[in-house]
């Protein structure tokens, strides 16, 4: 009798596992999909807004437009927040994932970087765990925010990447742990 049911443990086992590693290659392709596409890259690149309605027969599109403080969040604690043309990326413990949203909060950036001025890309982090992880961490997630930009058409030439005097966020953790983007002249 127990023999049959370790036989009906490891065959339900090996089942969800290759269920398992089927929904991970299907995500897998979808991902590598998304990120290999030039069309879709090029389309990003020369429309960062995003259409908000369908328009009637011979109108112009809505689009939206980043121009006050916009909050997005999802439920791991990423999000975006623009404030004063401002962009922060607020990150999860221990990710560098970021929010959905980005090209939408970083079409004011573009256009700023559009009109000769340039971006600036800071990380910050909190203050719990090892300090020398968190700064690396820090540089990763800023890493990836200047990625997102170039990959929206923004020359790298024009995205500064600095490390702040103080890295260690101020205000409560989820707001330390974030990426700053601001334009210069």
């Amino acid at each position: 009798m127990s023999d049959d049911d370790s036989q009906q443990n490891f065959i339900l086992g090996f089942v969800m596992a290759l269920i398992a590693l089927v929904i991970f290659f299907v995500v897998g392709i979808v991902l590598w999909h998304k990120g290999h596409n030039p069309a879709a890259a090029r389309a990003a690149a020369a429309a960062p807004a995003v259409v908000i309605s369908a328009p009637a027969p011979g109108a112009a599109p809505k689009v939206a437009e980043v121009t006050e403080t916009v909050t997005v969040t999802i439920p791991d604690g990423a999000s975006i927040r623009v404030v004063d043309g401002v962009v922060n990326f607020y990150f999860a413990t221990g990710s560098a994932d970021l929010a959905p949203g980005a090209a939408e909060a970083l079409a004011a950036v573009i256009k700023g970087v559009e009109s000769g001025r340039k971006a600036v890309v800071s990380g910050f982090h909190d203050t719990t765990g090892d300090a020398a992880i968190n700064e690396q961490l820090a540089k990763k997630r800023a890493e990836m925010v200047r990625d997102v930009l170039v990959g929206l058409g923004v020359p790298a030439a024009k995205v500064d990447l600095q490390r702040p005097a103080v890295t260690a966020g101020s205000g409560n953790n989820a707001e330390a742990r974030r990426v700053e983007v601001k334009l210069v002249d």
